[in-house]
């Protein structure tokens, strides 16, 4: 199939297909009808506006609404400006900063209306973070709300690639919103092959370095031909609210390609803590709710003030949702939350179960599109209440930026390996165990354990560090520190609190260690290697007591 791009980077440090996991679009009639050239763009916003939506609502954002052709209008300003006034072709990467917010979804749409791979990052993200992600992608404009200028302005200068980076919110003359003013709101989309990637999902994996995950333009439609289509069924008149940024591929499917697939309407907010989340619900009466089990556990200490009648879907993803969460939900809502289980690699949910085949305590079944498997060690099926690894195929399957190793770590015979250990009952439905490496699990976050003990290492007063996952009942698990210091006398509250401030400075908050412990040595193996796995079996052993 003939590609549209005419850099092709990305091509070109793609895995070779035979290491591609199996796809499969036969599987079901939605998928199947894919044409051979499709630009996303093109499915979700112009045709949505050309087939009734024009003047419907796509956006709320405070007392602001953006209808579908306002978004469309906007987008195609921005693709403009991106062509005209910056040289970008198709296949060239645009890293995207900002919280959720109306631009950050039109400049998304422009992207991929340029042909181009759109790199949605997180507001949280530090210089070195964002450093890193420009070099692996080669990334060439950058995008970003003003108010993030700081850290995206340090990692750029830094960049080889990056040709300039174009600020929102700001008044001067070269300000993106000035740009935009003086551009057509008609711009003629790329004709783009419907596995031309648009997308880079960055993920930290277990060694502590991002992971590039690579989305093409079908593979964002089909995770709503699939969970959203045959499972949550979202419907014209929804109004779609939920907590999880853009940048998090479950925030960018839940807000645009869940919603705009099915023409409802989204609310975003910058950032959506608990109460700010039931104050969006009862003010604009959302009807769908996205969010993780953390997230509706903290809300449920607060519900009882807000009005959440409106509601009628809510959907929970990131992380094993908690019996007593998904009763005290449906207690105080009447809904029942829809739990799920997706990885980066495969952009949305998996597993999952609606209505009255929910089963709390168990995430779900293979939705539509999807073969589930859970395997031993030798890649044969366990029996029905064994653990094992969970495997996956379908649609969509991993491909990874430019990382040949991962790659085919991540695929066995057409299968990916999500690294979840799970457990399948007899009738199909799976339980979330644990994962397989030494990602910790946090509030709906990952955080690679590696990564923060790379950071901690840096400070002087550390001699040796491990980091793990602590048990913890409000986030699932906290990042926790095990700390040898170089002088032992120097332990103290003070000293706590200034490597937590350290982290907070060098990488995303989120990642900091609650929890620190000094100790005397941490324990090794023979060989001299740190023995994590104690340190997690001692916090599980803390926990129960």
């Amino acid at each position: 199939m003939s590609t549209a791009h005419i850099d092709t980077f990305i091509l070109d440090n793609m895995p070779p297909e035979e290491l591609w996991p199996e796809m499969d679009y036969s599987v079901l009639p939605e998928l199947a009808a894919y044409p051979e050239r499709m630009n996303v763009a093109t499915e979700l916003l112009d045709k949505m506006v050309a087939d009734g939506c024009a003047d419907k609502p796509m956006i709320y954002f405070g007392d602001n609404i953006w209808t579908y052709t306002d978004l469309m209008e906007r987008a195609n300003q921005i693709a403009n400006v991106l062509v005209e006034d910056y040289g970008m072709v198709p296949g060239e990467r645009v890293i995207l900063r900002s919280g959720n917010h109306p631009i950050l979804i039109a400049s998304w749409f422009a992207v991929l209306k340029a042909g181009g791979i759109a790199i949605a990052t997180m507001p949280v993200l530090r210089e070195r973070e964002l450093i890193y992600m420009m070099a692996k992608a080669k990334v060439n404009l950058a995008i970003s709300d003003i108010k993030l200028a700081e850290d995206i302005a340090a990692a750029g200068e830094k960049a080889e690639d990056l040709r300039d980076i174009l600020y929102f919110g700001g008044d001067d003359a070269k300000s993106l919103d000035n740009a935009m003013a003086g551009k057509s709101t008609v711009f003629k989309n790329v004709d783009t092959s419907a596995d031309d990637p648009c997308v880079i999902g960055f993920t930290s994996g277990s060694t502590g370095t991002p992971k590039g995950t690579l989305h093409f333009h079908r593979d964002i439609l089909a995770v709503a031909d699939t969970f959203i289509r045959y499972v949550v069924k979202i419907q014209p008149d929804d109004i779609v609210c939920g907590s999880p940024q853009i940048a998090f591929l479950y925030g960018l499917c839940a807000y645009m390609t869940d919603t705009m697939r099915f023409g409802a309407s989204t609310v975003v907010v910058e950032r959506a803590t608990p109460e700010v989340l039931l104050q969006t619900i009862e003010k604009f009466k959302a009807t769908v709710c996205f969010s993780t089990p953390s997230g509706y556990k903290l809300m449920l200490d607060e519900i009882d003030k807000y009005d959440t009648s409106s509601l009628r879907l809510c959907i929970a993803g990131g992380e094993p949702l908690a019996p007593a969460v998904f009763h005290g939900w449906e207690e105080k809502t009447g809904v029942r939350i829809i739990n799920g289980l997706g990885i980066s690699e495969l952009l949305h949910i998996f597993i999952s179960a609606s209505g009255d085949d929910i089963r709390p305590g168990l995430i779900g079944t293979a939705v539509p599109g999807f073969e589930v498997r859970v395997v031993d060690d030798n890649f044969n099926d366990t029996a029905p209440g064994e653990v094992g690894q969970m495997i996956v195929k379908g649609p969509n399957g991993c491909r990874y930026l430019d990382d040949i190793d991962r790659q085919k770590a991540y695929i066995r015979d057409g299968w990916n390996l999500s690294g979840d250990l799970c457990i399948r009952d007899e009738e199909g439905y799976f339980s979330y165990e644990a994962r397989t490496d030494d990602m910790i699990l946090t509030g709906g976050y990952n955080v690679s354990g590696l990564e923060v003990e790379a950071v901690l290492m840096e400070h002087a007063a550390i001699r040796e560090v491990a980091v793990v996952g602590s048990p913890d009942k409000d986030r699932g698990q906290v990042v926790k520190a095990f700390i040898e210091l170089r002088d032992k006398s120097a332990a103290g509250d003070e000293l706590v609190s200034e490597m937590q401030n350290f982290v907070k400075s060098q990488i995303s908050a989120f990642k900091y260690p609650r929890a620190i412990e000094f100790v005397e040595e941490l324990p090794h193996t023979p060989t001299g290697k740190i023995q994590r796995g104690a340190l997690r079996q001692l916090e599980r052993e803390r926990a129960e007591q």
